[in-house]
């Protein structure tokens, strides 16, 4: 005696083969497809757009900004030295502001 297949109903295999391939052919699922290569498309442009532009920022700092710092903190130092000669002269502590 055999075994009844539960949830089979008694379709063969070649039934569940062509739901499946009447599945995967239907417009639904194309058009998901189409809609996931999209997706794909629009994110590589999103991810090289986003590369472009962090190419620039760090482009425009290294070119702009780190110069500023190092300025920055050359004045510093220099503002430091006076200081240190100025007590050691013996006049008044004062910080001296370079001109602008």
């Amino acid at each position: 005696m055999m075994a009844k297949r539960i949830g089979g109903a008694g379709k063969s295999r070649g039934g569940v083969s062509t739901i499946l391939g009447r599945i995967s052919n239907s417009e639904i699922v194309s058009h998901g497809r189409r809609a996931a290569g999209d997706a794909v498309g629009v994110s590589k442009k999103l991810l090289w757009s986003t590369g472009k532009a962090a190419w620039i920022a760090g482009t425009t700092f290294l070119i702009l900004v780190v110069p500023l710092i190092i300025e920055m903190d050359r004045e510093a130092q220099l503002n430091e030295i006076d200081l240190q000669q100025a007590s050691l002269l013996g006049a008044p502590a004062q910080p001296m502001q370079r001109g602008f």
